[in-house]
């Protein structure tokens, strides 16, 4: 059941993790190329050092997602940990938020019927990066002749001068 009651978790200093297929995470399997892969995943409860509830959720896998530059699928190695502090409700979250003055820290309102698996799916889908793209694209060649063949304007005028 990824269902958790999200104060009691982190009070009771829970523990969850597992593993799920992309192909179970739609707005995740949206963003890829493809279906494949799974993304293993981390859930622990804890209190902050200013006494509010939070949990660490880790996220780890490969995911398949299509190069911006060559337009091929390539595998991309996700992996996150975030920190989330669960405020009550709006007005308590800015609050904690002003408190804590941390950036790497997320603040959230927290439920009492929280779903584990939409906050592991959010936590994939914000480590994607912005742009995709290979480190070095495989078959660069229809890209390097598509730039080859392209002519200066200026040859035109050339042309002119005749």
């Amino acid at each position: 059941m990824s269902v958790i009651d999200a104060f009691d978790f982190s009070r009771s200093n829970g523990s969850r993790s597992g593993v799920t297929p992309v192909a179970e995470m739609a707005r995740l399997a949206k963003e890829c190329a493809d279906a494949s892969g799974s993304v293993t995943w981390q859930v622990a409860g804890g209190t902050s050092k200013h006494g509010f509830p939070q949990m660490r959720l880790t996220v780890d896998g490969t995911v398949q997602l299509v190069c911006q530059r060559c337009m091929q699928p390539y595998a991309h190695h996700l992996a996150s940990s975030t920190l989330l502090m669960l405020g009550k409700d709006d007005e308590q979250a800015d609050e904690i938020e002003q408190i804590v003055d941390d950036e790497t820290v997320d603040v959230i309102v927290g439920t009492r019927d929280m779903d584990l698996m939409y906050l592991v799916e959010d936590e994939a889908l914000l480590a994607l990066p912005h742009t995709p793209k290979h480190d070095v694209c495989p078959d660069t060649a229809l890209l390097d002749s598509l730039q080859s063949e392209k002519k200066s304007p200026f040859e035109g005028l050339k042309d002119l001068k005749k």
